[in-house]
């Protein structure tokens, strides 16, 4: 069985008396995709994106049984007015919600909350539980703050005390010291360090232990500088026993080595040798599949390379589907 924790939707279309600001689809001719046009983007959507039947028949080519489908990226758009950012969200949460309806088995949906105005994405969150999304899906930074910031930690407590999942997708931000070309590669892999780190520096990560939290591409090079921020709190290699003569930051919490281990990430890094380290750091526990679908291909079949790795039974199965339903809240059964 294998769950694909990380996969996008787009609804079909946008209300006709939609704000300028919002995003439109227009046909192609000679096509079942469509264009979404929002802004300066220009991305042309097949069919897969928005028609359940197309989506369910995908699942069946490349293997699997079933996604935790997200909003495009482009749509978090967190410049825009709040009231519009939650008509924006409110309109896409009800298409992700029917498209879930066809195949509530095999699409496993998440909505969108305007995190430009963290009350009213905090007050979001009953609604999203009530249409019966699993979650949210949130940016790695809102208009250049970090997630882990004092500010959102109201919103993070209410998910926690509604039980809903986060997603938080590595968004990038253009800088002055790398390239435009760099901005999915490089950049993605910064944003979600900089995602992950915040969550336990800011507080959050102590402050909601029961908070289920998911990090698209294992969180960048997170797992890389983990080690050293464990040296920095402990002054030990390897995990050893604190040796506080060494350390650098010392406190009296949990390392962050444990802080990150309550966390989860999809494994879509394309590189088996980088999926085993992630393994030996995080745990085959803390580990999804994921695949971008169909913003990217998956490889065939779907989680191909996971699939050679020969890992042990009970830890395939934990990353191939076990730990989706943990991150999402339900209940893992055989």
């Amino acid at each position: 069985m294998i769950i694909d924790a990380h996969a996008h939707l787009l609804p079909k279309d946008y209300p006709s008396d939609a704000p300028g600001c919002f995003p439109h689809m227009e046909a192609i001719e000679d096509s079942t995709s469509r264009l979404l046009v929002f802004g300066k983007t220009r991305f042309p959507a097949k069919d897969v994106f928005f028609e359940a039947e197309r989506r369910i028949e995908a699942q069946d080519a490349s293997g699997v049984d079933a996604e935790v489908v997200s909003p495009m990226p482009p749509l978090l758009r967190y410049d825009l007015p709040a009231g519009d950012g939650l008509a924006l969200s409110r309109h896409v949460n009800e298409f992700a919600a029917e498209l879930s309806s066809h195949a509530p088995d095999r699409l496993i949906s998440l909505g969108m909350v305007p995190m430009e105005d963290p009350d009213a994405a905090t007050a979001e969150l009953a609604a999203i539980k009530e249409m019966g999304l699993a979650g949210v899906e949130i940016a790695s930074n809102i208009l250049g703050s970090s997630i882990g910031d004092e500010k959102f930690l109201p919103f993070f407590q209410e998910v926690e005390r509604l039980g809903l999942s986060v997603f938080v997708h590595a968004m990038p931000a253009p800088m002055d010291r790398l390239p435009m070309s760099a901005m999915g590669t490089y950049v993605v892999g910064i944003e979600g360090m900089f995602a992950a780190a915040s969550m336990i520096l800011g507080g959050t990560a102590a402050a909601c232990p029961d908070l289920r939290i998911s990090f698209s591409h294992a969180a960048g090079g997170f797992a890389m500088m983990l080690p050293r921020a464990n040296y920095f709190w402990g002054g030990s290699w390897n995990e050893e026993p604190k040796n506080l003569d060494r350390a650098v930051s010392p406190d009296d919490g949990p390392s962050p080595l444990e802080m990150a281990r309550r966390f989860y990430y999809d494994s879509m890094v394309f590189d088996a040798r980088t999926i085993r380290y992630l393994v030996d750091l995080l745990g085959a526990d803390r580990l999804l599949v994921g695949s971008d679908f169909p913003a990217m291909l998956r490889e065939e079949p779907a989680a191909k390379t996971l699939r050679s790795m020969d890992l042990p039974e009970a830890e395939w199965e934990d990353i191939s589907w076990r730990n989706a339903l943990r991150w999402l809240g339900r209940e893992a059964v055989a």
